[in-house]
């Protein structure tokens, strides 16, 4: 039997952009760009270049190296030429694989919303994708409100489409866009446009507010759409996109379509799902929604009682997949060959070659639980978990000791009478037999102390010159007035890499510090120094 191949598109970066709360940094896009396309995302959509300067400026060059780097924006302005429109120009600009257009296939949004003809409408479409083409992008439309305009007016939205792909658009997307549709009438309707355009060429863009996104995706899939459109972890204005995470572990795993459908998800990249979710959601600052499908810290937990006893005699008996296989754990089992068998797993992808059985696994996975215990997240902190494991192996040499810091933050007038404030970091390192200590001001307490701890690391210091810290979040792990401060920091250095550090503590200053002098062994490690 052949297998049909369904193509993955992620909007995380334009469409999940909208979710309340969620603003991407210039480097925040790039870190999620690079974890989609490590985990086979076949589309990359970076966002809207031309509608605001950190999407035109994320669009100066190419983001992936596998994925399709896709920019999104709108057909040509109604009333005027596709070559005088500065939106079709931004997107012919921008460095991308592909150009998705978003067009109107709702009758009453063209009168409404765009004020022109359906004429006018459908010769945008046209012209848009004709102009796209002829400068050799691969185009998408899509179609918004599809399935409203379908339902006031089947002929005009069905046009819609036509004229899409007659113009040479590769997919053409049936969008969901106020979320509203069921899953029955996503089938009838899906099944009605596969009459009009090969479902080789369609897709299915879906919104949650009705909480049927996934229900939606799959059964646009069922009724012959071979492209799904979504976002990690359900991100997206209102109620959410469809869930690519979700999706991905029933097509990948579910009877029905792990059978006859390929991915460009492979087994492999199958068990970093789990880890790419997680750390979307740091990189966001946002808690990991503990109860998500086949991701979630929850998702093969079980309590006492009659269920726990099962599941220790035969785990099938109250998991319908194996949490392994998406890199999640059993949590009942967590100190036993499924919780070993997980960290296992997260040793080899951060490079430790330790086989099966080895001791040393299980004394790693007690200092995991203990650290996490205290509110360590180590998820999106992979260089604190690595400088952990190489203490635990007793692989860390003694590359410094830092006697004692302090930090000083002083709010004054200046000389010419403006309220400010001052801070400034002492630190005493012992590096060797050498004493060394260093003062520094910074734009704040954290900067202070991370600038006076890089700077003078004696006979060190040459392999720390080009470290760059791009990144600080922080979060309160504990509420109230004794409150657990997570801090998650991120470093670059000069050969492009970057790593993230964690460090926990009551106070922020010193949660910071332990994250910050965490970096600076990373990097001494992966640096090769030497005592």
């Amino acid at each position: 039997m052949s297998r049909d191949r369904v193509t993955l598109f992620d909007t995380t970066l334009r469409d999940g952009a909208q979710t309340t709360g969620v603003d991407f940094s210039f480097e925040d896009k790039k870190a999620i760009a690079a974890l989609l396309d490590r985990l086979g995302i076949d589309y990359v959509e970076g966002g809207y270049p031309g509608a605001n300067p950190l999407d035109t400026a994320f669009f100066a060059e190419k983001r992936t190296k596998n994925a399709k780097f896709t920019a999104f924006g709108m057909t040509k302005r109604a009333g005027r030429s596709v070559s005088n429109d500065p939106g079709v120009a931004a997107l012919l600009e921008a460095e991308a694989d592909a150009i998705c257009f978003v067009a109107k296939a709702w009758d009453y949004h063209v009168h409404v919303a765009l004020e022109t003809s359906l004429e006018e409408n459908l010769a945008g479409i046209h012209e848009s994708v004709e102009a796209a083409r002829a400068k050799g992008r691969e185009v998408l439309v899509d179609c918004e409100h599809f399935f409203d305009g379908y339902k006031a007016n089947p002929e005009y939205a069905l046009s819609c489409v036509k004229t899409a792909y007659e113009a040479g658009a590769r997919w053409v997307v049936l969008c969901d866009t106020n979320g509203g549709t069921l899953p029955h009438e996503v089938t009838e309707i899906v099944s009605a446009v596969t009459k009009v355009v090969p479902g080789a060429h369609l897709g299915i863009h879906a919104h949650d507010d009705c909480g049927c996104a996934v229900a939606n995706s799959l059964a646009a899939v069922e009724a012959g759409a071979r492209q799904i459109q979504g976002t990690l972890n359900g991100l997206g204005e209102r109620c959410g996109n469809a869930n690519l995470i979700t999706l991905i572990g029933a097509l990948k795993l579910k009877d029905g379509y792990a059978s006859r459908f390929d991915l460009g998800v492979t087994d492999e990249t199958l068990g970093q799902l789990t880890h790419v979710s997680r750390q979307v959601d740091e990189i966001l600052n946002r808690q990991p929604n503990r109860h998500a499908p086949f991701v979630g810290s929850s998702a093969f937990a079980t309590k006492a009682g009659i269920h726990a006893s099962a599941v220790l005699k035969d785990p099938h008996t109250y998991e319908h997949v194996e949490p392994e296989v998406v890199g999640n754990a059993r949590k009942v089992l967590v100190s036993d060959q499924g919780g070993q068998s997980n960290i296992l797993a997260e040793l080899k992808r951060c490079g430790f070659d330790l086989e099966k059985g080895d001791p040393r696994i299980a004394r790693v996975l007690d200092e995991v639980k203990r650290k996490e215990a205290q509110g360590f997240a180590f998820e999106g902190a992979d260089a604190s978990f690595y400088v952990l494991v190489k203490r635990m192996l007793g692989e860390v040499p003694a590359f410094f000791d830092v006697e004692r810091f302090s930090v000083n933050v002083e709010r004054r007038f200046n000389a010419v009478g403006e309220l400010v404030t001052a801070s400034e970091a002492i630190v005493k390192v012992r590096v060797g037999d050498e004493v060394l200590i260093s003062a520094a001001e910074g734009n704040g307490p954290v900067n202070a102390l991370d600038v006076a701890l890089r700077k003078d690391l004696g006979k060190y210091q040459h392999l720390i010159k080009d470290l760059e810290l791009v990144d600080y979040k922080v979060r309160i792990y504990q509420g109230g007035s004794d409150a657990v401060t997570r801090v998650l920091i991120e470093f670059a250095d000069g050969t492009g890499e970057r790593w993230t550090t964690i460090g926990v503590s009551p106070n922020i200053i010193d949660a910071s510090f332990q994250a910050l002098t965490d970096s600076m062994i990373y990097k001494l490690l992966k640096g090769g120094a030497a005592l």
